[in-house]
């Protein structure tokens, strides 16, 4: 199914024209989640990481609006008195009629104010709003599920807190609520029913229906216009959540995905085609110079050696010097994520690395949670041998030096021979006889409770990965989230992601990706798929991905042992890089990170805001945006240096390697740099006639175009 290009694709030359000059000064944003301060999953990092970008747009007139849970509100809220006194009013108002709101800053960057309600202190008139949700829509919620329970009292204090706050204001209020995701949908329902002066806007950020049908196993995208969404949602016991998610997307004055394929998705699951693609950025922070992100790689890279150094103690017969870290992350989703096809391409990497006598290693990290009872004992004693050979060293090393001085002290040369007496290396040979293991160094780094079960092991059992000394592809299952005071391996996400060569994220279910994002805004390169939304992002905005490090898996038009196949190729043309090839990359790699900034991507919130003040309030707001003038996109011209990867090198003579060495003396970073600044329009301009600097962006495609020819 081709994605068509419509009003709601992810164009930066889409905005191009769109008018963003609104008058907000008597216009109040509320943004509701079921993750504002509550960390569930992925749609807590958007909203934290926009929450500066939007507050710098609203000011005092922006709250977010979530679930009071203790335990977060102790450590990244601060409880205040309402600063608004309508909102005060409203907070006031509603405490005196049996519920619990909160007011607060969120102790995150912009410092947003936020609205809690305590929706455990209304459970009292669960079953009296689940009755008028009944009359309202003919929506059952059983009892037994306390998530869809949680999504109706939710729901109904929202849509009280937003009636009272209208109710509370003086003059006729201009009103924008935002709900996130079918937990806060609601709330956005009962707006639209009770006629509360609300501009709505609904996103969702994955279909409720999508993500059962894809862990299924069943062959999603090639069958989206043929469900039966009615039986699905019921065969699956999600009926219930599936309607609320249904109803919010049509009661929403604008309906907005994060991504182009989730937009066809929803246009066939839901039966609405979403009004624009809200596609989710980061708070990217850029250096100074070009080689602190590259020290920061090097840096941490050493600390993921030494953790290797342990894991290994006893079967350390490879390089760490010509080691490749690779990694994948996110929620245990085997299939949705992409886990299986990776093990199975990992297999077949290193059956080419070994006929093919490849002298690196790869050693790859799977960071998935999962259900565990502690460390693996044989893990953490890997760690502590590693430290005790590190100690003994010192000693002998402090031993060594003394006796050196000494001899230097009196004017001789020292007889080296004589330097290490019997003691020295009877404490090294018994530090190396602690180093010896009968068993091979363990895949996963903790117990599981599962084990005879977990996808991962099972798969690792069958392709017979087992961290031998001929395997050359290396696997280390790390089942719990990454944390600086681990004791096993002490370094936060940031630092690890820093420290690994390449993130490897085959994903057949993938909304938007955050994870190969962040490794771009690290200069990290990554593997995508056109199934996911930042792979559809990637390619739809450069001319060639893989020459900046982003490699796009072709998940939808091929089937599974095809992009095995080309998944394994990547790999091993990516194992073929020399160590300058991956510099440069990086580098290219982290002049993306611009791309997926928020003060480029919080436009398209904008759009969708002022988009629903137009269609609320067509009295006040008048919003006409147009058709991007261009039908292929914006796109970053293919660099002008052959790109780095051997497998997109045209030479194959048998001087292959000198001919690569002289394209390489091409490559000038700066220069580079230069050509792909000019490729970032700058964020928040609304200009009809294209900039010089876009001309001059146009002029460097069209050379690169050339070049190419020749």
């Amino acid at each position: 199914m081709p994605l068509a290009r419509s009003l709601s694709v992810t164009s930066l030359s889409g905005l191009e024209e769109w008018d963003e000059e609104f008058e907000l000064e008597d216009a109040v944003l509320f943004e509701i989640a079921w993750e504002v301060a509550n960390k569930v999953g992925g749609i807590y990092t958007v909203i934290q990481t926009k929450a500066r970008l939007t507050a710098e747009e609203w000011g005092e007139n922006y709250f977010l609006v979530g679930p009071y849970v203790e335990s977060n509100v102790r450590t990244q809220v601060e409880l205040i008195e309402p600063t608004n006194p309508v909102l005060k009013r409203t907070i006031d108002k509603m405490n005196s009629s049996g519920c619990k709101v909160y007011f607060g800053r969120w102790l995150i960057e912009g410092s947003p104010y936020v609205v809690l309600i305590d929706v455990g202190f209304t459970a009292w008139s669960l079953d009296r709003w689940k009755s008028e949700l009944w009359d309202l829509g003919a929506i059952g919620v059983p009892w037994f599920d306390r998530e869809a329970n949680d999504a109706v009292l939710f729901g109904f204090l929202t849509a009280w807190l937003l009636g009272e706050f209208a109710a509370q204001s003086e003059e006729p209020p201009h009103i924008v609520a935002h709900f996130h995701e079918w937990l806060a949908g609601l709330g956005l329902v009962l707006c639209r029913k009770r006629q509360l002066p609300v501009a709505t806007i609904f996103t969702t950020h994955a279909t409720l229906l999508g993500r059962y049908l894809c862990a299924g196993s069943v062959d999603f995208y090639n069958n989206l216009s043929k469900f039966n969404v009615d039986k699905e949602a019921g065969d699956r016991q999600i009926y219930h959540r599936y309607c609320l998610e249904r109803a919010a997307a049509h009661c929403a004055h604008v309906f907005t995905t994060v991504s182009q394929i989730t937009a066809i998705e929803a246009e066939h699951l839901l039966k609405r085609k979403p009004d624009i693609v809200t596609p989710n950025g980061l708070n990217v922070k850029k250096f100074s110079a070009m080689h602190e992100f590259q020290n920061l790689h090097a840096q941490s890279k050493s600390r993921i050696q030494e953790f290797v150094r342990g894991h290994f103690y006893g079967h350390l017969d490879f390089n760490l010097d010509k080691c490749l870290f690779l990694f994948i992350a996110g929620r245990y989703e085997f299939s949705n994520k992409g886990a299986d096809i990776f093990l199975e391409a990992l297999a077949r990497l290193n059956y080419l690395l070994r006929v093919n006598h490849s002298d690196v290693t790869v050693i790859t990290f799977f960071i998935m949670p999962a259900r565990t009872n502690n460390f693996n004992v044989e893990t953490l004693k890997g760690q502590a041998v590693r430290k005790q050979l590190w100690d003994t060293a010192h000693t002998v090393k402090e031993r060594f030096g003394k006796k050196l001085y000494e001899s230097l002290l009196v004017g001789q040369l020292p007889d080296v021979a004589k330097m290490l007496d019997k003691e020295d290396f009877t404490i090294m040979k018994r530090a190396i006889f602690a180093t010896q293991r009968q068993s091979q160094p363990p895949i996963c780094t903790h117990n599981m409770l599962d084990d005879s079960s977990d996808p991962i092991l099972n798969s690792v059992r069958r392709i017979g990965l087992f961290n031998s000394s001929a395997d050359r592809v290396k696997i280390i299952f790390h089942p719990e989230f990454l944390s600086s005071t681990s004791p096993l391996l002490p370094m936060d996400y940031e630092e690890f992601v820093r420290g690994c060569h390449l993130g490897v994220f085959p994903s057949y279910y993938e909304p938007w990706g955050y994870t190969p994002a962040e490794c771009t805004v690290m200069g990290i390169p990554s593997i995508s798929t056109n199934l996911s939304g930042f792979g559809c992002f990637m390619e739809e905005h450069i001319a060639d991905p893989s020459a900046y490090g982003i490699y796009i898996l072709d998940r939808r038009y091929k089937g599974v042992d095809e992009s095995c196949n080309q998944l394994t190729s990547f790999l091993f043309q990516f194992c073929k890089q020399s160590r300058r090839q991956r510099i440069i990359q990086r580098n290219r790699t982290e002049r993306l990170s611009d791309l997926l900034d928020w003060r480029y991507l919080g436009r398209y919130y904008i759009a969708a805001r002022h988009m629903a003040l137009a269609k609320a309030f067509p009295d006040t707001f008048i919003y006409e945006p147009h058709e991007p003038s261009s039908a292929t996109g914006f796109r970053y011209p293919r660099p002008a240096s052959v790109p780095p990867s051997p497998s997109l090198s045209r030479h194959s003579s048998p001087h292959h390697s000198e001919a690569e060495e002289d394209e390489d003396e091409r490559y000038d970073e700066d220069l580079e740099a230069e050509k792909d600044r000019v490729n970032i329009r700058q964020p928040y301009t609304a200009t009809k006639n294209k900039t010089s600097a876009n001309l001059e962006a146009d002029e460097n495609e069209d050379d690169a175009v050339a070049n190419d020819k020749i």
